[in-house]
């Protein structure tokens, strides 16, 4: 005989959470399930996902609908690397309640920061705005919770490559809460990603005015500080920040110039024999950063953290009036390419995927080409 949903799901919460009540709340045997439930939450604030996703797993035993187990549950899993099943426990989050604002910013939170492919960033997206729009207004507005949900869609917006977008949803954002420092930094973000440094430079000093031991925001003024030719100012805010977040910002890799060009050369020398022919008479030249003139060529302006470009015309084109013979070019950026990688074998990697990527577009494939063959 079948029993309830309710009876089922409690069935499966015991089953995979029957035995976390000690690591939990070892002095309250008959804690409810909204208590459980922010246990769930003070252990994720403390960075124990274990124990998180235990007390979220008794909660749900306590009460298989308990929006609060249902949300610290998906969390949990996120944390642990555990991507299937977290993906699972958003489905079922969103399945007990598809409108609840707080619902759908860990939706879209874990769909954004968590999940990373473009199909994700864009789900996210669209759990973010769904949820602002819900917070915005009517029975369960929330001004707060609304400005939250619009960082997230401007987090997705600049990841996808659409920082206008994110502007917008940014000045949404802020004209609800001129507080939010989230808000502040991404729209920094969103103006770097346009090359508009000045605002781009006041925006994260805003935010390090409020917040000294903002890592992110570090990073970015050294890229603007290396960009303005400050080096030495560029040097103290990339260490700074790789003080602070070691793991999301290690220092670059090191390797002089010369070992670098020497790495690109090994790259071409690799390349099958069609594509070293297609690069004959295509220079492929190293820089350290994209100048201003390339990035501000075409509209929207390229990401000034490109790790390299491909110029001209493809293969199948004539050049334009006046250009001459060498009208087509590759270039690497250096120091893009040194942060990017994390040691020297994955630098090396990623000379060579790079290299095939502008190669790409010299044989005339796009950007969305060349992403469906693994070399985005």
């Amino acid at each position: 005989m079948r029993g309830s949903l309710r009876s089922l799901l409690l069935a499966a919460c015991l089953a995979t959470g029957g035995e976390a009540r000690a690591a939990c709340l070892p002095d309250r045997t008959a804690a409810t399930a909204t208590e459980l439930a922010d246990a769930a939450a003070r252990a994720r604030e403390a960075r124990k996902p274990e124990v998180a996703l235990a007390c979220a797993d008794e909660a749900l035993a306590a009460d298989p609908l308990t929006r609060g187990g249902l949300k610290e549950r998906a969390r949990a899993l996120a944390a642990l690397d555990r991507e299937a099943e977290a993906r699972a426990a958003v489905a079922r989050l969103l399945a007990v309640d598809p409108d609840d604002p707080g619902g759908l910013l860990v939706a879209a939170d874990l769909h954004v920061t968590r999940f990373g492919s473009r199909e994700s960033l864009a789900a996210g997206r669209e759990f973010a705005l769904r949820g602002a729009a819900r917070a915005a207004s009517g029975p369960r507005a929330d001004p707060s919770l609304a400005s939250h949900l619009l960082v997230v869609a401007a987090m997705a917006e600049n990841d996808l490559g659409r920082n206008q977008d994110a502007l917008a949803h940014l000045d949404d954002a802020l004209a609800r809460d001129p507080r939010d420092l989230d808000a502040r930094y991404e729209r920094g973000v969103a103006l770097f990603e346009l090359c508009r440094f000045g605002p781009a430079r006041r925006a994260f000093e805003h935010v390090l005015r409020q917040s000294p031991r903002d890592a992110w925001a570090l990073h970015h003024l050294g890229l603007l500080a290396e960009r303005a030719g400050d080096e030495r100012r560029a040097r103290e805010l990339f260490s700074r920040a790789s003080r602070l977040a070691p793991r999301d910002l290690p220092p670059a890799v090191e390797m002089s110039r010369p070992d670098f060009e020497a790495e690109l050369r090994r790259a071409i020398a690799e390349l099958p024999a069609e594509e070293r022919t297609a690069l004959v008479g295509v220079p492929v030249e190293v820089e350290e950063i994209p100048a201003f003139g390339d990035l501000t060529a075409v509209d929207p302006p390229l990401s000034p953290s490109i790790l390299g470009l491909f110029r001209g015309p493809s293969l199948g084109e004539s050049c334009e009036e006046g250009d001459g013979p060498g009208c087509r070019s590759i270039v690497l950026y250096r120091r893009n390419l040194l942060r990017f990688a994390r040691d020297r074998a994955e630098l090396a990697e990623q000379v060579r995927v790079t290299l095939f990527h502008e190669i790409g577009h010299l044989h005339g494939e796009s950007d969305e080409d060349l992403r469906a063959r693994g070399l985005e």
